[in-house]
């Protein structure tokens, strides 16, 4: 099976911040990815801005080594890196002045999509956006790509959102989370609303539970500074376990159109309960045999309570849900990388087959990464005589054993999503009132804990987190699934 790849109209991009580190690891691999598939156009343009002296030769020379160390090992045919570079100019410019702007709009070509990825701080965003206005590079074509986060909390998320607004309409506004751009997690949709085998069973009535797992093995890193002013809930809870509990929570849009998509997800946030105090688990990983430093050593503050790891219950107060409960939980330096979506079906309602045969449920398993695919547990009789004695078995799809190597080599979720910036498909970018209801529901969850004073509870390092989360969740006679890669 060849998947066709559709080749995107001409296009200017701009990536502000065209020598950090998310450009090197994941912006330009990606756009080389897209042009040895074949979906950028001969005369499309990449063009980096940030304030470090290069010249274009020299910019080249970086997106080059960054592509030979991050591109995935993709191999494409002999002269296509040296075409691809050809591609790129660089422009040095003062995002808060006035240096490198007259240059950069001088390149700028008419008839062809703009778009400008500010892969900066947020606090660049609205001079960014100003000074696009002002030296007239902003047409109906403009399009803007905002990273994450999006504000600290809800009086900075509109805050925010105002001031994009004042020059950019909301359909010009991309608000990138790349979670959203995952195969597997726009297959939670094709899951969900293409299989007449799951749509009449994905409610209260007969879904128990339902658990989200994003782990990771990495701890704060070089992010220290920042994480510990955000901690798990602001980096993470907030932005990407939200939208996942959003796609698998979500009522069937009218079409698969952005907006409509977006007004469901919508429905679901301003539909989740408060979340209790003692339905939250908070910790903060303690060192790893001398290999790694503890949190606390990490981000250099002995007597942070910021929380590297997070887990809570909460309901949806609408129809379908009632009674449901969700489980979600991140944390880093946990045992296993590992990001998977477990929907638990309720046990049948009578065993024809008496005590002996034990409980059992059915049990669907969305793995979002590594070794992506998709999990049915169904229980069937084991072989044998003996009598009729019940098992679990997997029905398995696997994406690399069900679609072969070639067709499971995925693109990487940037790939993915820059070119849904270009085609102007906003359907997985968050909406500006999307992010504000997130922040509306979580900053009351920050706010309690700060004003009782709690204490993140410590865990170890390549453990799956702190003792009571596990008590979080038995209380409910439920365990969470292992965390595995």
């Amino acid at each position: 099976m060849v998947s066709r790849v559709i080749p995107v109209d001409p296009f200017d991009l701009v990536i502000f911040g065209g020598t950090g580190d998310l450009a090197q690891r994941k912006i330009l691999p990606g756009l080389f990815r897209r042009y040895c598939s074949g979906q950028m156009p001969v005369d499309a343009r990449i063009i980096g801005a940030a304030r470090s002296e290069h010249d274009s030769a020299e910019y080249r020379a970086f997106a080059a080594q960054a592509i030979r160390e991050f591109s995935g090992g993709r191999r494409c045919e002999d002269g296509t890196l040296d075409d691809f570079l050809n591609r790129l100019e660089y422009v040095t410019i003062d995002a808060r002045g006035t240096d490198g702007w007259e240059q950069l709009a001088s390149l700028m070509r008419d008839g062809v999509v703009r778009a400008f990825y500010f892969s900066v701080a947020p606090a660049l965003f609205g001079d960014l956006a100003q000074r696009i206005h002002e030296h007239g590079m902003a047409t109906e074509e403009s399009r803007i790509v905002v990273e994450k986060p999006f504000g600290h909390d809800l009086a900075s998320a509109r805050a925010l959102n105002r001031t994009l607004a004042t020059h950019f309409d909301e359909s010009q506004i991309y608000r990138i989370d790349h979670y959203l751009g995952k195969e597997t997690v726009q297959n939670l949709m094709a899951v969900r609303f293409g299989n007449m085998l799951f749509e009449p069973l994905w409610n209260s009535q007969y879904v128990d539970h339902i658990q989200i797992t994003v782990a990771e093995t990495v701890g704060v890193g070089g992010r220290g500074e920042y994480y510990d002013k955000s901690g798990a809930m602001r980096d993470m809870m907030q932005n990407h376990l939200m939208q996942l509990l959003c796609l698998i929570a979500m009522e069937p849009p009218a079409k698969f159109d952005p907006d409509a998509v977006r007004d469901e997800k919508l429905k679901v946030i301003r539909a989740l309960d408060p979340v209790l105090p003692h339905h939250i688990v908070r910790g903060q990983y303690g060192a790893q045999d001398g290999e790694h430093p503890s949190y606390r050593e990490a981000v250099g503050n002995p007597r942070t309570r910021t929380e590297s790891y997070i887990a809570l219950k909460t309901h949806i107060s609408n129809w379908r849900w009632a009674g449901t409960p969700f489980y979600l939980r991140t944390g880093k330096r946990l045992k296993a990388r590992s990001s998977v979506i477990n929907v638990l079906f309720k046990d049948t309602p009578h065993s024809i087959f008496g005590e002996e045969a034990g409980r059992h449920a059915n049990l669907l398993t969305i793995r979002l990464q590594p070794n992506e695919g998709i999990t049915l547990q169904v229980t069937i009789k084991e072989p044998g005589p003996g009598g009729m004695r019940l098992i679990d078995v997997p029905l398995d799809m696997t994406f690399s054993d069900a679609l072969g190597p070639e067709e499971a080599d995925f693109p990487d979720a940037y790939e993915r999503l820059i070119m849904d910036v270009i085609r102007g498909n906003q359907t997985l970018f968050m909406r500006g009132d999307e992010v504000e209801a997130a922040w509306a529901w979580t900053d009351p969850i920050i706010a309690g804990w700060e004003a009782r004073n709690d204490v993140p509870k410590p865990y170890d390092s390549g453990s799956a987190g702190p003792t009571d989360a596990e008590m979080l969740i038995q209380r409910d006679n439920r365990n969470w699934r292992g965390i595995t890669p």
